[in-house]
């Protein structure tokens, strides 16, 4: 089964120098790593999550805001290019924050506004592996200062500067975690393979 691994990060320019650069990189080594890639359907940061992920035939999934595609287009104004499978949820930013979270194995954050830290703080609430790609800017460049004042420990958090190595810890966190689950999973096949009907 392919991970789901969700790019979170700002629609608006306000990044530092590199960052969408490094988000291309990021969609890209998600794709080159086997994984899928999740976005909020919306440009900036995620647009170029997507277009790196296609770059190398990847697999790119959006999910919009908007209800239908008619609505994606003319009343957000977002991209259908670049993604495989677009998800109208219907619920416009902060419903479709919940919805991407949840649908992703992971998320990697990269620069942001608001809605990124929505979206990580979701993450983190659900105890989902987050990656932090340091040095891009926005707000992902408070979250260590929020969570030492939050005082709510980092245990799933990861950071580096590097796209193609957070790429690489955060897959390796989720390969962790899901053991015990997978482990699970096949203990509960072999009793109902095993037990009588």
């Amino acid at each position: 089964m392919k991970y789901k691994i969700c790019v979170s990060g700002s629609a608006a320019n306000n990044c530092g120098p590199g960052a969408f650069k490094k988000s291309w990189e990021v969609g890209r080594e998600i794709a080159k790593q086997g994984a899928v890639l999740v976005t909020g359907a919306t440009i900036g940061i995620p647009e170029w999550a997507a277009r790196g992920a296609k770059s190398v035939k990847g697999f790119s999934i959006g999910l919009s805001p908007a209800g239908s595609m008619r609505e994606h287009v003319r009343k957000y104004h977002l991209p259908t290019s670049h993604m495989d499978i677009i998800v109208y949820t219907g619920f416009d930013y902060s419903g479709r924050n919940l919805l991407l979270t949840r649908s992703s194995d992971a998320v990697i954050e990269i620069c942001g506004r608001v809605g990124t830290l929505n979206e990580f703080t979701i993450a983190f609430e659900d105890r989902k592996p987050i990656g932090v790609l340091l040095g891009t800017g926005g707000a992902v460049e408070e979250i260590p200062h929020i969570l030492k004042v939050a005082k709510r420990g980092s245990k799933n958090v990861i950071y580096d500067t590097d796209p193609k190595r957070l790429v690489t810890k955060v897959i390796k966190a989720v390969r962790a975690q899901n053991r015990n689950i997978e482990r699970e999973e096949r203990n509960v096949r072999k009793r109902r393979i095993t037990s009588p009907e």
